[in-house]
């Protein structure tokens, strides 16, 4: 059998990464979200969340689990102090991704393995993966899902844009681009397309 091809989804704030991840998953691929490794990480008593709480100190602790929100504006205005805390996670994450991806290719049950990770390029981890898919929106409609999905004020989503790599480079360092600028079922179609192309690869 073929090596299990390992896939990256990325792309920019609210352009549809996950609905995208979720059809794949759906036509039968194995898909691991970087945003879910990451929740799993910061889960108290975990090895990397004794790291950051060392690194932001207590009052991050909410319940059994750190609390993001807090983290993130701890970090927001402190480049340096976000440069620790990614030296951190980031390895984690990809360390983690790179068992589920073994686990996927022991079980030979699964066509592609996707992962999920909003923020690839800016943790240069693209070397990890055979092909990279960007996904696409216009930046209306990401402001909308943004904010319809989040709540947040409009100024949040400029905020978080302006950490990542613009939605335009990333399309233009990636093998594949699908777009999402029409309904839910064109979506699940340009999906299906890219899927059975891959497949047969």
């Amino acid at each position: 059998m073929l090596e299990l091809k390992k896939i990256a989804v990325t792309g920019g704030l609210s352009a549809g990464k996950t609905t995208v991840c979720q059809v794949f998953k759906e036509l039968g691929a194995y898909v691991i979200s970087a945003d879910e490794i990451v929740h799993q990480l910061l889960s108290l008593g975990t090895d990397i969340a004794k790291q950051v709480i060392h690194l932001l100190g207590p009052d991050i602790i909410d319940g059994k689990e750190l609390n993001r929100s807090k983290i993130a504006a701890k970090v927001f205005s402190k480049p340096e102090l976000l440069a620790a805390l990614e030296k951190i996670i980031h390895p984690a994450v990809f360390d983690e991704i790179e068992q589920h991806y073994k686990q996927a290719s022991t079980e030979k049950k699964h066509p592609l393995f996707i992962a999920e990770i909003p923020l690839l390029f800016e943790a240069e981890g693209e070397t990890h993966f055979d092909c990279i898919i960007s996904v696409e929106s216009a930046e209306n409609l990401c402001r909308q899902r943004f904010e319809k999905q989040t709540h947040l004020p409009p100024q949040e989503f400029d905020q978080r844009m302006n950490r990542q790599i613009a939605p335009k480079l990333k399309t233009s360092r990636a093998h594949y681009t699908i777009q999402n600028n029409g309904t839910l079922e064109q979506l699940k179609q340009n999906v299906k397309t890219l899927y059975t192309q891959l497949t047969q690869v």
